[in-house]
């Protein structure tokens, strides 16, 4: 398909030259989106017709050797995910984008199609720092205040550190093309040097835990557009370079241990996401560590398919990066259409604050049934996709006890009660966003007098949850792209559904079919709405579908009192008084004057990750330390700095020594 690859080759060289050629803003968000829908188009026809592996080397890159650019069926399931999020995103920003952000925005789209077409280590290094730095602009344009350029900074570190990690990785690998690297797959020392590196350099990109630290601040700053693209589809190109090394360019024969590592990292950030979620009250926030919670289920995914494979179970391994590719599409797809309709919430409701929203079921009709539809998926609520790819998720952690010795079964039983755990906290997360910011009455006067997005914020809504709804109705329709993929990687097995309609974990056993799901929902809505109706009577009042438990506000405060409303911290009380507590160190403090004292009261909350607690601030610490030390060294006398470089000759000379004695 090498005919297929150079359109879309042209297509990414076009993206890349748009802020040359587009002095027009506007004509540029519209030439990108344009772009991305061609080349969607492009790699959905690819994936109909089989995804046959093509190369195609370019005269261009390092010296001495040019670039391969390649596609497959997985960088292909990939592919489709950046470009049609791209071309939705770049509907959306028709309607937001101030122009600040435009120039760099098809760099990061390239960035990310550029990684998932590389086909060698030093094209995929570039592009996926391409798509970090250009993404680092993006967040950094929004940065207004201090915290927000610290969180842009931050995000630049980790970039900076995915590609310290990659290119010690590659070289550990052998260097040069992708199919160089799989005829000699690493073993020993230098297979686990390469399992660490990557899960540090793409794993930190993928939000993966203990590294996800930067990735609520920074999804939170950039404008809505580029956190959709963040979040639905960067963190996927990162878990893409995490499948491509460990279960393509590493072999087939790496241990069973391998996995214990990615099932820690998933089920910790998994649990860690979702309590965090039900924490945090900026909308935007909420979205973010959901975003971990997601990306820590697909971890645990590929821990199941790696230790399947080591075991020789390659229906078990099917069926673990079946659910982690499943709800990679379905995760991206609705995490995409929340951040947009975040977006559209903070531009016309003027806060992205829960506590300052609420009503906005009937002031943004459009923007809230799209939402619903974002957090139906976040729940995992039959029948969307988000069900889908964590019920096959669950399906293999499940079977998963069956791998290995008591030690590592006694693991996955942990995981899979950590993922019960996920899936519960997750569920509760999306109540509370749609419950506290959407329904009930409007906290603020401008939540009460918000307003539906324009036409091209609308259209791209609207899109992308009719995405989300086909995902979730055919799941199995939806996995038959993905079928070449698993082929690739797992020779002779493809997916594990039945049909076109059901999904089943083996071909004997019983599945899951969203459509006849839908359908009974349908029929028992249906049934109750009818029965609702047939018990009106004469004279009936009405009254607001969901009001607390409050009486009518006061005429001097007609958008409501947020104090006689249940709000996001009311919700939030419980698991801050229990998990949190011991999770995110939780604390609340009230400090009451003694009796006669008019001072008011105060109450606050705070709360830490542990991971920025115990890694990052640390490793600040360190950085400030070196970097104090480093600035008093240009300060030496001329005795002290020969007294320096005279130490250092002498332990240079010590070490070669001992290096040529041993």
């Amino acid at each position: 398909m090498t005919g297929f690859a150079l359109p879309a080759l042209a297509s990414l060289s076009a993206v890349l030259l748009l802020l040359g050629l587009a002095p027009d803003r506007r004509a540029g968000l519209i030439a990108t989106g344009g772009l991305c829908g061609a080349a969607g188009l492009l790699t959905l026809a690819y994936l109909l017709a089989g995804a046959p592996a093509a190369t195609l080397p370019l005269p261009v890159g390092l010296p001495g050797s040019g670039m391969t650019f390649g596609i497959d069926g997985l960088s292909a399931w990939f592919l489709l995910l950046v470009f049609w999020l791209g071309a939705a995103a770049s509907v959306a920003a028709l309607d937001q984008d101030s122009g600040k952000t435009a120039p760099a925005f098809p760099l990061f789209i390239a960035g990310m199609a550029l990684t998932l077409l590389a086909a060698d280590g030093f094209a995929l290094v570039f592009g996926f720092e391409l798509m970090s730095v250009a993404s680092f602009v993006l967040v950094l344009t929004q940065a207004e205040d201090a915290a927000a350029r610290a969180a842009a900074l931050l995000y630049l570190g980790m970039a900076v550190l995915g590609a310290a990690c990659l290119v010690p990785a590659f070289a550990l690998l052998g260097g040069g093309s992708f199919a160089a690297m799989r005829a000699h797959p690493p073993d020993g020392w230098r297979a686990a040097a390469v399992l660490a590196l990557v899960l540090i350099g793409a794993g930190s990109k993928a939000g993966f835990a203990p590294l996800h630290v930067w990735l609520p601040p920074a999804h939170a700053t950039a404008p809505s557009h580029v956190s959709a693209l963040m979040s639905g589809a960067m963190t996927k190109v990162g878990l893409y370079v995490v499948i491509r090394f460990l279960l393509d360019l590493c072999g087939p024969a790496q241990p069973l241990w391998w996995a214990i590592p990615l099932l820690a990292v998933g089920a910790g950030g998994a649990v860690l996401g979702a309590l965090r979620a039900n924490m945090e009250v900026d909308l935007k926030l909420v979205l973010a560590c959901s975003t971990v919670e997601n990306l820590g289920l697909m971890a645990i995914g590929l821990g199941v398919a790696l230790a399947a494979r080591a075991t020789d179970l390659t229906a078990l391994a099917a069926l673990g990066l079946t659910g982690t590719l499943l709800h990679a599409m379905a995760h991206g797809t609705f995490k995409g259409l929340l951040f947009l309709g975040a977006g559209a919430v903070q531009h016309h409701a003027g806060t992205r604050s829960l506590a300052r929203l609420g009503g906005l079921i009937h002031r943004m009709p459009v923007t809230t049934a799209a939402m619903l539809a974002g957090a139906a998926g976040l729940a995992a609520l039959p029948p969307t996709g988000g069900f889908a790819g964590e019920w096959t998720l669950f399906q293999a952690i499940i079977a998963a006890p069956h791998v290995g010795g008591l030690g590592f079964q006694l693991v996955t039983c942990v995981v899979a009660a950590l993922m019960a755990l996920a899936a519960a906290l997750a569920a509760a997360a999306a109540i509370r966003l749609i419950g506290i910011g959407f329904l009930g009455r409007p906290r603020s006067p401008r939540a009460a007098a918000a307003t539906e997005p324009g036409a091209p914020m609308r259209s791209a809504l609207i899109g992308l949850a009719g995405v989300t709804g086909i995902i979730g109705l055919f799941p199995g329709t939806v996995l038959a792209l993905a079928d070449p993929a698993l082929r690739a990687l797992l020779p002779g097995r493809g997916i594990a559904a039945r049909s076109l309609l059901l999904l089943a974990p083996q071909p004997d056993a019983p599945g899951y079919v969203a459509v006849g799901i839908a359908a009974l929902l349908g029929l028992a809505a249906g049934a109750i709405i009818l029965a609702m109706r047939g018990r009106v009577m004469a004279g009936h009042a009405t009254s607001p579908a969901w009001d607390c438990g409050f009486g009518a506000p006061p005429p001097w405060l007609p958008f409501g009192d947020p104090a006689t409303q249940y709000g996001a911290a009311s919700f939030a009380q419980p698991l801050r008084r229990t998990l949190a507590g011991a999770l995110l160190a939780a604390r609340q403090t009230l400090d009451m004057p003694p009796p006669g004292d008019t001072r008011p009261a105060l109450y606050s909350e705070t709360d830490a990750d542990p991971a920025d607690a115990g890694l990052f601030q640390p490793g600040a610490r360190m950085r400030e330390a070196a970097s104090g030390f480093v600035d008093r060294m240009q300060f030496l006398t001329i005795r002290r700095t020969l007294v320096v470089m005279f130490s250092v000759l002498v332990l240079f000379l010590a070490a070669v020594a001992v290096l040529q004695q041993t």
